[in-house]
């Protein structure tokens, strides 16, 4: 699995593998594409629920806030709110892509994804965004701010099933907002394992 370079990534976008809207090749790197902080936040309201029952739809867990463009959302320490990039993202069936925290915000302290740092191939969507504020003191994140980078990996051959495909149970396929976790459908009884074997009586 290579990363490709910066000529590599202008040359997939020009011939339309790989889908980033809007661009700006200001924002190419040498191996990656600056993506930028949209306006939309989803954040928790602790006092509906008195826990995150993983099994369950809990649809008033989060709500959906909007600021507006000079309007700072400010994440305070310890707080853990969902968000997204401006940019549209496709990706072919040959490529995965990482999307990385900016080291500059890294060193004040926020965090851009606690796991879903890792996009599959055939993607199409905005990318949701896990931020955390571990610093001592609340950070204001604006609209349009540079907010991370995603770098896109050459696999060895195409999938068979790109995300998105029937039956691969995909559940943020084509997502333009950001979308709260949809787990609790893992245990619907079809993506469940199998039964424990059952003990033989005597």
């Amino acid at each position: 699995m290579s990363v490709l370079s910066d000529r590599d990534i202008a040359a997939a976008l020009a011939a339309a593998r790989v889908r980033v809207d809007p661009y700006d090749e200001a924002d190419l790197q040498p191996s990656s594409i600056d993506l930028h902080l949209d306006r939309s936040f989803r954040v928790f309201r602790n006092n509906r629920y008195p826990y995150i029952d993983v099994r369950s739809p809990q649809p008033d867990l989060t709500e959906l806030l909007t600021v507006a463009d000079d309007e700072a959302f400010v994440l305070h320490p310890g707080e853990f709110v969902l968000g997204q990039t401006v940019e549209w993202v496709e990706l072919p069936d040959d490529l995965v892509a990482r999307l990385e925290g900016k080291s500059s915000l890294g060193r004040l302290g926020l965090l851009i994804h606690s796991t879903a740092g890792y996009v599959d191939p055939g993607w199409k969507g905005k990318l949701t965004l896990e931020l955390s504020n571990v610093a001592k003191l609340p950070i204001a994140l604006y609209f349009g701010m540079k907010i991370g980078q995603i770098s896109f990996f050459e696999m060895s051959s195409p999938v068979d099933r790109p995300y998105g495909s029937a039956g691969l149970g995909s559940k943020y396929q084509g997502q333009s907002e950001p979308t709260a976790s949809a787990y609790f459908q893992d245990f619907d009884g079809v993506r469940r394992g199998p039964a424990p074997p059952e003990t033989p009586t005597r």
